[in-house]
């Protein structure tokens, strides 16, 4: 049996160098426009007055972005939670998963907008609303996800455990849900990227503290520049999320890399 190879680390290093080139080419030509153009401030802050507010309102954008944070991960682990657990219902009762699959569809057609002013209504303007609101925008990509993993298992290997007097528990747990995880992280990284966003947005419509709270005052104070750096930390907190979510899927199957390299 010939011994798998982990992948090196440099061709996953080589397949980042044309988004940061393409990223770097974008920020020089706004730089460029923003100082040829002569244009107000007020309406385009250049990427270096935008960078130079970073650092003149570190302490505002660092105090600002902990509670968003905290919103993000509290909601998308009751999200994590909440979608297995309602997966793994649905899996095992089909009669069930006819009966609220088509409500969770309807709930993602719910526009946001509206959703979020009455959640902090009810709810208030603490950490509570804005867990909520993060674990409804992301639940639905992790569940669905999930049961189209479970559903992707190879029916020889169900036959099989079947044959072998394997009960559905243990069908379940050695077939269905290994089966599920690439397509589980599949939806974890894309509801990852909805989360900040949700947090921020229930921040904007009420809340004490948060990234949203800045980019609103900043907005009634015609400071773009603000408004730019706080979306520039945003992005960057999306993307690091996204990092870990990408190298926790590159640990935890590891042996599906294995297997695909040799």
């Amino acid at each position: 049996m010939q011994r798998p190879v982990p992948r090196r680390i440099g061709g996953g290093l080589s397949t980042g160098v044309p988004a940061v080139l393409s990223v770097a080419a974008a920020v020089a030509l706004w730089e460029v426009y923003v100082r040829l153009s002569g244009i107000s401030h007020l309406v385009l802050p250049a990427p270096s007055r935008v960078i130079e507010q970073i650092f003149l309102n570190r302490a505002l954008l660092w105090d600002n972005t902990l509670p968003t944070v905290v919103a993000t991960l509290s909601g998308f682990a009751l999200s994590v939670c909440v979608a297995f657990a309602f997966s793994v219902l649905l899996d095992f009762m089909p009669r069930l998963r006819r009966a609220l699959f088509p409500i969770f569809v309807v709930s993602q057609t719910l526009p946001l907008v509206a959703i979020a002013p009455l959640v902090v209504l009810w709810f208030g303007f603490d950490l509570t609303p804005k867990v909520l609101l993060v674990a409804l925008v992301t639940f639905f990509p992790m569940l669905v996800a999930l049961v189209d993993g479970y559903d992707s298992t190879d029916p020889e290997i169900t036959a099989l455990l079947r044959s072998m007097g394997a009960s559905k528990v243990t069908v379940f747990r050695c077939a269905r849900l290994p089966s599920a995880m690439p397509y589980y992280f599949a939806g974890l990284r894309i509801a990852i990227t909805y989360a900040v966003v949700a947090a921020i947005f229930a921040e904007y419509v009420g809340a004490r503290a948060g990234l949203g709270i800045v980019i609103l005052n900043a907005k009634n104070s015609f400071r773009p520049d603000l408004v730019l750096a706080a979306v520039v930390i945003s992005s960057t907190l999306t993307l690091v999320l996204f990092a870990v979510t990408a190298l926790l899927q590159r640990v935890m199957l590891r042996w599906r890399t294995y297997g695909d390299e040799r």
